[in-house]
């Protein structure tokens, strides 16, 4: 709620809350009006308590619609009065300021069903009193029955208010627990609550009937045998009307933010993180209702990091890393191994303005990804117009080597689509160690090896090939049948910094119709394929 004096949601919240106790006082005067009433007409033993019954009946009668009327009026404007919800300041500044106002008003909304009930209770306790000393004119154990039975009329009244008032309040609640949720309750608690609606609706109506039966077995000229069954009839009927009415608003009172969870906790499991409950209660529940919101939002977070770090590292190994899988060290691992490097980078950035080099660059670096995820591998990392994809690790692949070399594939003719840039794709495989390396305060998932070394390279040789694209020999007999025949043998290459001569092959459909890309080799240009290679 914010705004000034004028707030529109202070107003509704003030005015909801005068039609809540104008319309629960009224209702919970007429259950306890109507619980007297069919207590002293079928329940007490009027003719055998006093004499003079027409005049003691008139008088209760004409004295109790009397008071029920004063109490009603009492009760609304006593009850108005008190839960009046606090004006906003017309001034928020300073933030205390609101601040307060903000607690003044969720202590009153909380405190609304506690304060009715007391305004309910008070004109209740005074009529025990008052009536008690009316009927002592005619008899001392007229006056104690029926006290007796004004105060069970006024534990009904109490009762009724309080749950009607708590679930009609329920929304504004909410509305004042959505900036401060509860971390604790003062409130009656959910077992509190069950008992309590159990005490009132059922067990003092179950007390009445156990009053009489001890009373006809006391003094049995108190009661013929059909008053006698009357009277229990008419307390077991009490019991059976009032118990369910207020076990069935306690009930709900208790089911609904219940319901509201589980419906919320469905939502998750489905996948649906963002998703909040409304705190609408101030008990257990609440707290129940407050620490889903809190798991909720500390799923949303997790899985917001979760994808920031997936975007940083590869889902794999990001999935990985969150289940605690990965540690320092590495391990031996069968992979492939793609490199990509742009061609005529250095020239490009000279030309371009900067923020047309970097779209273009962001352009070739999301058909790598797509290209790369499409078949299974991970971009293990990004280096100016060069990259460095793993097929193999840390999941286990059953063709690393075939899925590579399908990739270098895709990955060339959607380049080819782009039309602006053209890159060099060097494919190797091979046995790796892949792992974490650096220190435990900040380390790098990333693979070491000789098909690292050995794919940079044909990423170069891969520019003077047509099609831009060189696999190795070893690649190609680890890849399967049907990958394998796509690609032609080309020739062997000694590679620099390597003794013996590498055999290189090229997809077949890409040598006959494609001319070699043009070389990059004359300046070493941003993130060069050998330099990527030393850092991998």
């Amino acid at each position: 709620m914010t705004g000034a004096g004028g707030d529109p949601a202070h107003r509704d919240l003030q005015r909801r809350t005068k039609v809540v106790l104008g319309g629960f006082v009224v209702v919970a005067n007429v259950v306890g009006a109507a619980v007297v009433l069919t207590l002293a007409g079928w329940v007490l033993p009027t003719r055998s308590l006093v004499t003079d019954v027409d005049g003691a009946v008139a008088a209760n009668v004409a004295l109790f619609a009397a008071y029920l009327a004063v109490a009603v009026v009492v009760g609304v404007v006593w009850g108005i009065a008190w839960s009046r919800v606090p004006r906003p300041p017309a001034d928020p500044a300073p933030a205390t300021r609101w601040v307060r106002h903000r607690r003044a008003t969720r202590r009153v909304v909380l405190r609304v069903p506690t304060r009715l009930a007391v305004v309910q209770a008070v004109p209740w306790a005074v009529a025990v009193a008052v009536f008690a000393a009316l009927n002592a004119a005619w008899s001392l154990r007229l006056a104690l029955v029926v006290g007796c039975v004004v105060a069970l009329g006024g534990l009904a009244t109490v009762a009724v208010a309080y749950r009607l008032s708590e679930l009609a309040l329920r929304r504004e609640v909410a509305r004042v627990l959505a900036y401060d949720p509860p971390s604790g309750y003062r409130l009656s608690g959910v077992g509190v609550r069950s008992v309590g609606g159990w005490v009132l609706g059922t067990g003092v109506p179950a007390l009445g009937v156990a009053l009489v039966a001890a009373t006809s077995l006391l003094v049995p000229e108190q009661y013929t045998v059909r008053s006698l069954g009357l009277a229990v009839l008419v307390l077991a009927l009490i019991a059976l009307v009032v118990g369910f009415g207020l076990n069935a608003l306690t009930a709900a009172s208790i089911a609904g933010p219940v319901v509201a969870v589980r419906r919320a906790l469905g939502r998750v499991e489905n996948g649906d993180l963002d998703v909040t409950v409304a705190v609408t209660d101030a008990t257990e529940l609440g707290l129940l209702q407050a620490g889903f919101n809190t798991m909720a939002g500390g799923l949303r977070e997790r899985d917001r990091i979760r994808a920031l770090f997936g975007r940083h590292v590869g889902e794999d190994v990001a999935r990985a890393a969150m289940e605690g899988e990965l540690e320092l060290g590495g391990e031996v691992r069968e992979v492939a191994v793609l490199f990509v490097d742009l061609v005529g980078s250095t020239r490009m950035a000279l030309d371009r303005p900067p923020q047309e080099v970097v779209e273009l660059l962001n352009t070739f670096f999301g058909e790598v990804v797509d290209a790369v995820e499409a078949h299974h591998g991970w971009i293990n990392k990004f280096e100016g117009d060069a990259a460095l994809a793993v097929f193999g690790t840390p999941g286990d692949l059953p063709d690393p080597a075939g899925c590579a070399l399908a990739a270098a594939r895709d990955l060339a003719a959607r380049l080819d689509a782009l039309d602006t840039v053209s890159a060099g794709i060097g494919v190797s495989a091979g046995p790796a160690v892949a792992g974490n390396i650096g220190d435990a305060r900040r380390y790098e998932y990333t693979v070491i090896g000789d098909p690292v070394n050995e794919a940079a390279r044909l990423t170069d040789l891969a520019k003077t090939v047509p099609g831009c694209v060189a696999a190795s020999g070893a690649a190609l007999a680890r890849a399967n049948d049907e990958e394998r025949a796509r690609w032609q043998v080309v020739g062997l290459q000694q590679l620099r910094g390597r003794h013996e001569e590498t055999e290189y092959s090229a997809p077949a459909e890409r040598l006959a119709a494609h001319e070699p890309c043009e070389p990059d080799a004359t300046t070493p240009g941003v993130g060069n394929g050998k330099d990527l290679a030393a850092q991998a």
